[in-house]
């Protein structure tokens, strides 16, 4: 079906979901929503990251688009199910490819999870993960120095390795062997959190959605029939500056034009 796909997120990390979408679909077209206005998502409550999820769905319906991708983790958690039901194309979040590899993965069942606030809290992970593998041992960390070293362009920073020392030291070598990364922005700090954690399997739900999202349009009929790479538009809610400086560090290549939007507007 020759109709783009829409993906969104509160901000700037969701292009790393963006990014394995297109090594998937290269010919799919795709619209990228970052309502970098309003971000962060993960300190807000369930009924306004509601609102505003719902708000970026209804923008994308309008520009006709087959299927979404909520490429935020703390909008899969809390406003997914809810928002489901609301509209009759597919919408897929990154939690559940994320919980399911991560299940797939695990060979001790002691899984860890890292993310937002709101998405550690929401325990949206834990019970995804125990749907799937009742007797998992689950334990979630919120990271939020993370979402800000990664957009300074700190990466690879002695600062940042030793935030990550901090957060997720006492897991090494004690008790998980799989660790979702379950925030888009950490995508970027894989190399850095291995080492921190040797031998602990990184589950990228950013890579997994890509895959659940290819097999989910394969399934519906809805995969595009182009040969040709697809185009794609991108949207901010905010001054388009940002996205467009930050884009490569999470894309990988330099942004098209960036068209701005007053999308739910306070």
């Amino acid at each position: 079906m020759d109709a783009p796909i829409g993906v969104f997120d509160s901000g700037l990390g969701g292009l790393t979901v963006l990014r394995e979408i297109e090594d998937a679909l290269p010919s799919e077209d795709l619209i990228y929503v970052g309502d970098t206005a309003r971000v962060p998502y993960g300190i807000k409550s369930p009924e306004t990251v509601t609102r505003y999820s719902k708000e970026i769905c209804d923008f994308l319906v309008q520009k006709g688009v087959k299927a979404i991708v909520v490429a935020c983790n703390t909008s899969s958690a809390l406003a997914l199910e809810t928002l489901r039901p609301m509209y009759s194309l597919p919408l897929l979040g990154v939690l559940e490819p994320g919980a399911q590899a991560a299940v797939d993965a695990t060979k001790s069942q002691a899984i860890g999870v890292i993310g937002t606030e709101g998405t550690i809290k929401s325990q949206g992970y834990a019970h995804a993960i125990r749907q799937r593998l009742p007797q998992a041992k689950v334990v979630g960390r919120a990271c939020p120095l993370f979402v800000p070293l990664v957009e300074e362009g700190w990466a690879r920073h002695e600062v940042t390795r030793q935030v990550a020392e901090i957060y997720l030291g006492e897991w090494r070598g004690n008790g998980i062997d799989t660790l979702i990364l379950g925030c888009t922005h950490y995508p970027v700090l894989r190399g850095l959190i291995q080492e921190v954690l040797p031998g602990v399997t990184l589950v990228d739900s950013a890579r997994e959605t890509a895959k659940a999202l290819q097999a989910l349009l394969a399934e519906k009929g809805l995969l595009g029939k182009g040969e040709k790479r697809g185009t794609r538009r991108f949207f901010t809610t905010d001054a388009p500056q940002k996205l467009t400086e930050l884009a490569a560090r999470f894309l990988g290549h330099e942004l098209g034009p960036v068209e701005m939007t007053n999308l739910g507007a306070d």
